[in-house]
Parts: C-alpha cells; structure tokens; sequence
C-alpha cells in the first residue's frame, strides 16, 4: 500500500502579529504539488520504519521521526497495537520549507487509517495530527487552504484555476526557528482573496500584492536563496517567483505545463527541482 505526501507550498506568508508566547501569527494560503515524498507498509508484527530516497540521509540522525509518530498516536486513539514496515521513500529536500515532515505524518495517517481498517472521518484525523505539529492538519486534506494562527487554522481558500508550479532548492537546509529569529520589521496585514480566479494569471496578479515576509530573512541566512529567485523569475512564462514557507525552496507559477516544465530543466544541475500541475487528491 502506498499513500502520496505531496509538498505544501505557501503561495503567500504574512506575519500578521505575535501571541504572548512569543509564537507568530500567520495569514497563508497554501496548495500542494507538484513534488512528493512517499509513505508504503508491507507486513510485519511490530511497527518500524525504513529510509529510502534520494533525501533520506537527511533523516538518519531524527532519533524518532513524525512517520513514527503518527502511526503511534493513530494506533492509541484505535486502542490498537501498531504494526507494519512503512517505509518512507523522501524524495522532498529536508528542512526546505515544503513541509515534507508534516505531509509524510499525514500521509501515515491516511494510510494506516485505510490499512487497518479504523474508518476514522477526515476530522478525527485532523485532532491527532495538530499535536504532531501546526502544518500536519493542512496536510491531512492536502487541498488548497487559507492557513491562519500558527498555521493550525484553516479556512475556505479561493478556487484555484488550472496552474502549474515549478519548485526549486538550491539543496541547502534551513531552520525555521533560525529564519523567525532572523525576521526584521513590523507586521502585514491579512490578504485580500476573491472567492476565485479565473485563470493562472488573475491569481498571480492577486498574489503579487502578496508577499512572503520571511524571504529577507531566509536571504540573510542562505544568500542563494535570491539566486534561485532571480533564476526561477527569468524564465519565460513564469507569472510570479517567490519563496515557499520559510525556505529555501522557491517556486514559479506558470499558466502553461511546457513552460514550467521547461524551466525546470533550464535550472542549474546542482539545485533540486521538480515541476507539474497542483496536486488535486483524489476524490
């Protein structure tokens, strides 16, 4: 059995304020694709994880990864003994801010959810995954969402027309708690959204008063960030450049699949890249 953990990239970030924890409040709009990592489960009687993938290496040293976890907290809330190999083939940068941590947890949970027959609802999957961490519940649905609070809020987003993303790595990681702590200057207001958009270019003409407001940050800690931009930016038919979460993935949006997949392969060699349509889960 094999369940999909598409990427989650946010097409905007606003900081919007702080709460008395010091956490960041977030306005985000964010959808998923065209790039995944992979969770599969064969049989076997007690719970364990395998690494495969050209990122994987990147995993080796996480004493107890979320996949883990995820199957734990599902198999508690079933009353159940957690079993089988999953084996996580990580084909998304680590630490890239495409949330793959956070897409691989839920994709264990749909899975095992499926496999061991629990038939939980949509909802119930949504409570175990907030404790795994903030960006896991938005990638239970992997649908576009308007994220808010730290990123557990989730609202109805606009209808997205058909579009294609190219994302882009310049393969160097980086910590999210390094580029908050980063992050200079006051705070955004939230976005203004229409219900939908007609087509690839009326979203890009939106989003471009948008922005990410962790960008210069991200910029300050891995300067290549700008390169990847500029590089994404300078390809014919991309619509809007910009960093996806808090890096150092960047994406283009395209209104056309040759292009998007054109740029992808004008990218240098040594970057990470991977281009298609958005990533629409099946019904």
């Amino acid at each position: 059995m094999i369940e999909a953990a598409p990427a989650k990239v946010n097409l905007y970030l606003h900081v919007i304020g702080r709460r008395a924890d010091g956490y960041h409040v977030l306005d985000s709009l964010a959808v998923f694709g065209p790039a995944a990592d992979e969770v599969r489960l064969s049989p076997a009687r007690r719970l364990a994880l395998e690494l495969q993938g050209p990122f994987a290496e990147g995993l080796l040293a996480e004493a107890d990864n979320l996949v883990l976890r995820a199957a734990r907290a599902l198999a508690k809330q079933a009353g159940i003994a957690p079993e089988g190999t999953l084996t996580l083939v990580k084909n998304l940068p680590v630490a890239s801010g495409i949330g793959g941590g956070s897409a691989d947890a839920a994709a264990t949970l749909r899975l095992l959810n499926r496999a061991w027959g629990l038939g939980l609802p949509e909802s119930a999957l949504l409570e175990l995954a907030l404790p795994l961490g903030a960006d896991v519940p938005v990638c239970v649905a992997s649908r576009p969402t308007r994220m808010g609070g730290v990123g557990e809020v989730m609202g109805t987003a606009p209808r997205t027309p058909p579009a294609h993303l190219l994302l882009v790595n310049p393969r160097i990681p980086l910590s999210t708690p390094d580029v908050f702590r980063a992050r200079q200057g006051g705070f955004t207001p939230m976005a203004a959204l229409p219900a939908a958009w007609a087509d690839a270019r009326a979203m890009a003409e939106t989003l471009r008063g948008t922005r990410n407001d962790l960008e210069e940050a991200a910029i300050s800690l891995v300067p290549q960030v700008a390169e990847v931009l500029s590089a994404i930016g300078a390809q014919p038919g991309c619509l809007l450049a910009r960093m996806s979460g808090s890096g150092a993935t960047c994406f283009g949006l395209f209104a056309r699949a040759e292009a998007a997949l054109a740029a992808a392969a004008a990218m240098p060699h040594a970057w990470w890249s991977a281009a298609g349509p958005l990533y629409e889960p099946a019904a």
